[in-house]
């Protein structure tokens, strides 16, 4: 007879939820794009990609160990130059990082320190704004409106001699949202004149919107914008620790006075396979979407409000004290999200495999059947 854990592991029902036939792996899959194993309890907090890295990142990770004995720069270079082709830049314009949160604390500290402004959402990714304060940095905070998205008119009243850098996370974490398209461009071009517009667009391959622009197309403008990618979300390398920064020139050049961490030879060789992985990329949006439509699906069932979310989280309303769900769902074997203020009384659950997701549907339907 299979236990309860070998049954999750087989990706068979759970609390009267059942995987279809077409979302259970093949072997082919798992050995191609590499579930994590479904453990006793589940981390589904830190929006982390459940798949990667691919067979084929693997196998360039493996290789560039050859190449362990160099400095990275010159493979950073020839990294440079495969993205700046991609987004349309010089190579000069991009900088390569230890993940995007460095970018985010080196923009911080070359741009605010020892005084200088930044005009923030709140609730939002904390990263720049916490390094900045550090080093003398004012944190002018703009909430966000009642659908939980930026108020861009907010945010542009806030704007003044002392802003040096407006932060748009977008999507933003936590909330999911995305800015309306038909506005987006508009606001950070005008912005951008007043201070420097940065968009972290660490979700941005999740979008649902068709055609949804990044702002690359702005640094190919020269305006004073800062983009800032990463590959730990869809592409599922987290652990490695790369990403990168697109500016323009005269930004970029200030930037990378401070650029501390860099990334190392197999962090590289594992960033220039994922861009060529296409087959994975499908796949990771694809199961994304599933685990996030089940995610849903079970909020749906238990009359909880949640934010449509453009990104591998959801942001939900719990009804009660996050602190409170928190130990009752780690009681239930899941890790959910941590406390997000002014929001006490809403979950950031980040999408997992669809058997972590399971354990998830299951655990919460009996934390709200036992209230």
């Amino acid at each position: 007879m299979q236990s309860r854990r070998d049954w999750l592991r087989s990706s068979v029902g759970l609390g009267g939820l059942l995987l279809a036939p077409e979302l259970v792996l093949s072997s082919e899959e798992i050995k191609k794009f590499n579930p994590r194993p479904l453990l006793k309890t589940i981390k589904l907090s830190s929006n982390e990609n459940p798949y990667g890295p691919s067979e084929l990142v693997q196998k360039a990770v493996v290789k560039a160990f050859d190449h362990g004995c160099r400095y990275p720069y010159a493979y950073s270079d020839a990294l440079a130059i495969k993205l700046a082709k991609k987004h349309g830049v010089d190579p000069e314009s991009i900088i390569i990082t230890g993940g995007s949160t460095e970018g985010l604390k080196i923009t911080g500290l070359t741009f605010t320190q020892g005084g200088g402004e930044i005009i923030a959402g709140q609730p939002t990714f904390l990263a720049m704004m916490t390094f900045a304060e550090q080093w003398g940095a004012k944190i002018n905070w703009v909430p966000v409106g009642e659908d939980k998205g930026y108020d861009l008119n907010a945010i542009n009243n806030k704007i003044n001699g002392n802003t040096k850098l407006i932060f748009l996370c977008n999507p933003n974490n936590p909330t999911g949202t995305v800015i309306p398209k038909n506005s987006l461009e508009d606001f950070c071009m005008s912005a951008s004149k007043k201070a420097i517009v940065f968009s972290d667009e660490a979700y941005y391959d999740f979008i649902k919107t068709p055609d949804y622009p990044s702002m690359d197309i702005l640094v190919r403008k020269g305006a004073n914008v800062i983009v800032s990618k990463t590959f730990s979300k869809v592409y599922g390398l987290a652990g490695l620790r790369i990403g990168y920064l697109i500016a323009p020139p005269h930004l970029a050049k200030q930037i990378r006075v401070n650029v501390v961490a860099m990334s190392n030879v197999l962090a590289i060789a594992a960033a220039d396979k994922a861009l060529e992985d296409q087959e994975f990329y499908d796949f990771s949006l694809n199961k994304i979407r599933q685990g996030r439509k089940l995610i849903t699906d079970t909020l749906d069932d238990l009359g909880l409000n949640y934010i449509s979310s453009n990104t591998n989280f959801v942001f939900f309303h719990s009804n009660k004290h996050i602190d409170d769900l928190g130990k009752q769902m780690l009681d239930k074997g899941v890790r959910i999200g941590r406390p997000f203020p002014p929001f006490y009384d809403w979950c950031r659950i980040s999408v997992g495999t669809l058997p972590e997701v399971q354990v998830f549907s299951s655990g919460l339907k009996e934390v709200y059947q036992e209230s």
